[in-house]
């Protein structure tokens, strides 16, 4: 291709947040010419387009939504188009352009290719697999390993692959990626030397529409990974177990309470055990919950395989303290223990947080409900709450169904968190409960930009709680 045919081509980039950004800067930092596209319009979006803008990097916002005709000025120019995760794949608009040839990729697979020479962990699943990111890579740099972690948590990949042709980087040892269906979806050719699969339940469905789709979206990811290690403890795993490529299993139970034998399991008196050999106690975790037994298993079965040895292991997880948002222990006033689990966005995610901490419990959950079983939720909250405030837009719907099920604990329906908090503390004093949580069972964008604006500002209306009493 001549430079002069090079330089008038053009790499279009599909959303104006943190994954498209970084894209957008790393494909500028190898001189390419890079136009954002952005279908939403506010003063922050404004704002990011006119920094940008003065870096080199063009962006229109579009404020409609995305359609062919957004892209016929540039149609002969286009060498590529980058989807961040939270455009769907299969967008109609997507698919006319492949139909025109044009090179489309996710965020993740434009910055795989700068990065695939460097050993990497890919962790997906419905739920746990922030806290397996976060743990894991918790445990290899306390074992002076170099890491970077990134993907659906911790920093866009493109960021990373920026920082790596940077004159002063450091080569990594590890690259720890938590990898969602959405960018697993956008990026075929991410091929992990370790793939992780905590959990799978319905989510996303909305998106995927079923749940064969979303399994072989996640399935994917793990028959391209050199080595895969598997929760046992997954039911939906455990029955698709003949359907998937070979690997690790985990569980928190003794070896022979399975129809097979996992690597990694824990006897009755709580050690946890790498086929016979006796590796360390479960009290080593200080996080609560049995999900976070299978996560520190999962993180011990892939420092094992990275060479770890046990004692390296068990020091490094006795001082991990979980991550922000996730069963968030935020202290005890007036003998109410505080939770803030505003990352639990779907049921299931709920229903863990509910099996985990102190009860009897005053649930704050609402929101955007997302497709999915809500029966088992609401047979946990009938065994660990005594009541329940329900705020955001399904709140109405969420009461319906919690008054169909003839749960006997009170349900209060309040416009928004401030207010549900403060009801919750009220509920609470007067039924004698333990434990105030904010799990919410849905996504966040009715009222907030996310999940963690969710959950700071929880902790905010807590804080102007200790502070009052």
């Amino acid at each position: 291709m001549s430079k002069q045919k090079q330089s008038n081509q053009i790499h279009i980039v599909l959303g104006l947040g943190s994954s498209g950004i970084s894209a957008a800067k790393l494909l500028k930092s190898e001189g390419k010419n890079v136009l954002i596209l952005e279908n939403n319009s506010n003063k922050k979006l404004i704002d990011i387009s006119k920094k940008l803008k003065s870096e080199g990097i063009n962006v229109i916002i579009l404020d409609e939504p995305l359609h062919i005709n957004n892209f016929t000025p540039w149609i002969k120019r286009i060498n590529s188009i980058i989807v961040s995760p939270g455009i769907d794949w299969k967008h109609v608009t997507l698919e006319e352009l492949r139909k025109k040839n044009i090179n489309i990729k996710g965020e993740v697979e434009l910055a795989w290719q700068r990065l695939s020479h460097i050993p990497s962990i890919g962790i997906t699943g419905t739920n746990g697999k922030t806290t397996v990111t976060n743990m894991l890579n918790h445990v290899l740099k306390l074992n002076d390993l170099n890491t970077e972690m990134g993907g659906n948590c911790g920093q866009a990949l493109s960021k990373i692959a920026l920082k790596s042709i940077q004159t002063d980087y450091q080569e990594l040892n590890w690259l720890v990626l938590e990898l969602s269906s959405y960018q697993i979806e956008g990026s075929p050719k991410v091929e992990p030397t370790i793939g992780i699969w905590t959990t799978f339940t319905p989510d996303h469905l909305e998106r995927h529409n079923d749940m064969e789709s979303y399994f072989e979206i996640k399935r994917s990811l793990l028959e391209k990974s050199s080595i895969r290690i598997y929760n046992s403890d997954d039911k939906n795993l455990c029955i698709k177990r003949k359907e998937l490529p070979k690997g690790i299993w985990v569980g928190t139970k003794n070896q022979s309470s399975y129809s097979y034998h996992p690597k990694f399991w824990v006897d009755e008196k709580g050690y946890i055990f790498e086929d016979q050999k006796q590796l360390f106690h479960t009290s080593i975790l200080k996080i609560p919950g049995n999900h976070n037994l299978q996560n520190l298993l999962l993180v011990t079965a892939a420092a094992r395989e990275i060479g770890l040895d046990q004692s390296s292991i068990a020091t490094s997880i006795n001082s991990f303290k979980g991550i922000p948002h996730r069963l968030e222990d935020l202290g005890r006033i007036n003998n109410l223990d505080f939770y803030n689990d505003s990352k639990a966005t779907n049921f299931d995610s709920s229903l863990i947080a509910l099996k985990s901490i102190t009860t009897p419990i005053i649930l704050l959950a609402g929101g955007i409900q997302k497709e999915g079983d809500y029966l088992p939720w609401i047979k946990q909250i009938k065994q660990s709450t005594n009541g329940i405030v329900l705020f955001g837009l399904s709140a109405k719907k969420l009461h319906k169904v919690l008054l169909e099920s003839s749960y006997k604990g009170e349900v209060i329906v309040k416009k928004n968190l401030q207010e549900a908090t403060t009801a919750s503390i009220d509920l609470a004093n007067k039924t004698t409960s333990k434990s105030i949580l904010l799990s919410p069972a849905c996504a966040s964008f009715d009222q907030y930009q996310n999940y963690e604006e969710r959950g700071d500002h929880f902790k905010e209306l807590v804080k102007q709680y200790r502070d009052i009493k």
